[in-house]
C-alpha cells in the first residue's frame, strides 16, 4: 500500500510523527516548571493551608528536591552545571524568603537536604542518562 499524506492522516499516523513529539517536549520542558510552582506554593503558603503527608517534613524536603533537580535534568540534559546551579538557587532562595514571613522559618538544615536532594536528583539522572546513551549508542554499532 503506498503511503500518501491522506492515509496518515486517517491512520493516525499523521499524529504520531508531528503532534506526539512536540507534546512530549513542551511536557519535558515545562515539568520541572509546575513541580517548582507546587515547591512554591508549599514551602511559603501559611501553615494551616500547607500540604501535608504521612513523611517526615525532611524526607518531603529531599524527596521533592530529588525530584525537581531529575526533571531538570531531563529537561536540559546539555546544561548540567547550568541545572545544578539552578537547584542550589531554588534551595537557597526558598530559604531566604521564609525569612519574610511570619510563621515560617529558614534553618540551615532544611537547605542543607534540599540541597541533598536536589544534587542528588540531578547527578543521579544525569548518570543514568549516560549510561542509558552508551547503551543505547552499543547497541545500534
Amino acid at each position: 500500500m503506498r503511503v500518501t499524506e491522506e492515509t496518515q492522516i486517517i491512520s493516525g499516523g499523521f499524529m504520531r510523527r508531528r503532534l506526539a513529539p512536540k507534546l512530549l517536549d513542551w511536557a519535558r520542558m515545562a515539568a520541572p516548571f509546575l513541580i517548582l510552582a507546587i515547591i512554591l506554593y508549599a514551602t511559603l503558603s501559611p501553615l494551616n493551608m500547607r500540604p501535608r503527608t504521612q513523611f517526615p517534613v525532611h524526607f518531603e524536603h529531599f524527596a521533592a528536591f530529588a525530584v525537581l533537580g531529575a526533571l531538570y535534568a531531563i529537561a536540559f540534559p546539555r546544561r548540567i552545571l547550568l541545572v545544578l546551579l539552578a537547584v542550589v538557587l531554588a534551595a537557597a532562595g526558598l530559604e531566604l524568603l521564609q525569612l519574610t514571613l511570619s510563621d515560617r522559618h529558614a534553618r540551615f538544615a532544611d537547605f542543607a537536604v534540599k540541597l541533598a536532594g536536589g544534587i542528588g536528583g540531578v547527578t543521579g539522572t544525569w548518570l543514568l542518562l549516560r549510561l542509558l546513551n552508551q547503551r543505547l549508542a552499543r547497541r545500534w554499532n
